[in-house]
């Protein structure tokens, strides 16, 4: 058998341009991932014609060879010893494989590795807040009356429950802080306080800023004329991205100052002093407002265009993904979250819900309409993968590679998620975007929610046999 992935590992490492192409190696628990000097001297059609290979892609600055689990650790082990190069870990590979990228997607890509590593937290609190509203919403179970009202000896685990719940979201930034800090280059643990310093309990609390302002009592420091407004940072998002930002500029600015026996003692010292200061008078209002104009501005293009701008909304976010620039929402869908009381959740996990059903149902659709043994295979396994969240093997392995079930699954997108605007299908948390998704749906939308997942999935499914027929893809399909 290992003579077989020898076999393999020789073909890939032929059709990736050699080992002269190569300038980095890693694997993931599916995946082989490369970093080439030169992407144009791949040869796709014949490496998606090598057994064992079942699609590949272009992402983050990495080509992408997906193996399946077990087959790649193989696979790996034969590749490295054929090309020459060392053993790489995945961050290490990220590192090379970012100095490929545009100015654009290292942004894109550095609010992805701030937000992905405390996804986790948002998502215990949003389930945990999902708990809370199906004991406390009016007429769930009982007409006319809350779980907690017909039951009044649960109110107090309501209330503990809401508490748990609140937590993630009250000293978001501090999760945000320690995580852009590592990010940004900064001292994690300087990055805390400073997002600490912005959420400290003398503060006045960020929620109520507003009426605060509305009736002039808000708290200030007077120091040597200058007025600094004692404001908490509270569930947002930009300003303490923004600080961090800038903490990681000072703190680099005053190691290249100070003398390395003062280190120690003067550099966080400065650091925090300096950064807090910038962070108040100037940093935390600007991106306050501007993390509130952005947010209000998709709110108000969600609920004014309504089902068309979901139907919008829906249809590119299939083609968003494919470049990455997804990760971009996550800052936005987690100021959507924290501000649950004034957004009621948030629509972009349910957009990313349809797309994500209908790239599986089109997956699935070419399972029963293609005969190649090979790709019925891929689309088979990638297509329920695709319903329970994970779409890059539906997606890059099957539908962008025979075209029409990617258009497919985006007329799918479209239509369901137009149903699910119209229906004001929100969710409480992030999670698994497909079929689990619907533990993250706030309970009043649940029954929507299903009703969408169902759209989604029959219109891409038909409209993938639809688009086989039509004569610009019949020869494509008999191809496939």
């Amino acid at each position: 058998m290992s003579k077989n992935y020898s076999k393999v590992a020789s073909k890939i490492l032929e059709v990736l341009g050699g080992k002269e192409n190569l300038v980095s190696a890693a694997h993931c628990a599916t995946r082989l991932r490369v970093v080439l000097s030169n992407q144009e001297l791949v040869d796709e059609k014949k490496l998606e014609s090598i057994e064992l290979v079942k699609g590949s892609f272009l992402n983050g600055g990495q080509f992408q060879i997906i193996l399946g689990a077990g087959i790649v650790d193989e696979v790996y082990a034969e590749f490295i010893k054929l090309s020459g190069l060392n053993e790489t870990s995945k961050e290490e590979l990220k590192k090379v494989a970012d100095t490929k990228l545009n100015p654009l997607q290292r942004i894109l890509k550095s609010l992805a590795d701030i937000f992905v590593p405390i996804i986790p937290a948002i998502v215990a609190g949003g389930l945990l807040m999902g708990i809370n509203n199906i004991l406390t919403s009016q007429g769930l179970f009982i007409e006319g009356m809350s779980l907690i009202e017909a039951y009044p000896q649960i109110a107090d685990l309501a209330s503990l429950i809401n508490t748990f719940a609140n937590t993630a979201f009250v000293f978001l930034p501090v999760l945000i802080g320690f995580s852009a800090a590592k990010i940004f280059g900064a001292n994690q643990y300087l990055g805390a306080v400073i997002a600490m310093l912005m959420v400290h309990p003398d503060l006045l609390n960020g929620w109520g800023y507003g009426a605060s302002l509305f009736e002039g009592t808000i708290p200030s420091w007077n120091i040597l004329g200058l007025t600094i407004e004692k404001v908490g940072y509270q569930g947002t998002v930009f300003p303490v991205l923004a600080a961090i930002y800038i903490l990681a500029k000072v703190e680099k600015s005053l190691r290249k100052v100070i003398p390395s026996v003062l280190d120690n003692l003067l550099t966080p010292l400065f650091s925090v002093f300096i950064t807090g200061i910038l962070t108040f008078v100037v940093v935390g209002p600007i991106m306050r407002g501007a993390g509130n104009l952005l947010t209000d501005g998709i709110m108000f293009l969600y609920n004014s265009l309504g089902p068309i701008g979901g139907a919008i909304f829906g249809g590119v976010y299939g083609p968003v993904v494919v470049t990455g620039m997804h990760h971009s929402f996550m800052a936005v869908e987690t100021q959507l979250l924290a501000d649950m009381t004034l957004t009621g959740g948030t629509f972009i996990f349910v957009v990313a819900a349809m797309s994500n059903i209908a790239q599986g149902a089109s997956a699935l659709a070419v399972f029963f309409i293609n005969k190649d043994t090979k790709m019925k295979g891929v689309a088979s396994a990638s297509g329920i993968s695709a319903l329970l969240g994970i779409t890059e093997p539906a997606m890059f392995g099957v539908n962008l590679k025979l075209r029409y079930p990617f258009y497919a699954a985006m007329i799918g997108a479209a239509v369901s998620t137009a149903y699910t605007t119209f229906a004001n299908v929100l969710a409480v948390s992030q999670g698994p975007a497909g079929l689990p998704g619907i533990i993250a749906i706030r309970p009043q939308s649940m029954v929507q929610y299903i009703i969408g997942m169902a759209i989604s999935f029959a219109v891409a499914f038909v409209m993938t046999i639809v688009l086989s027929k039509m004569n610009k893809f019949n020869k494509e399909v008999e191809a496939a």
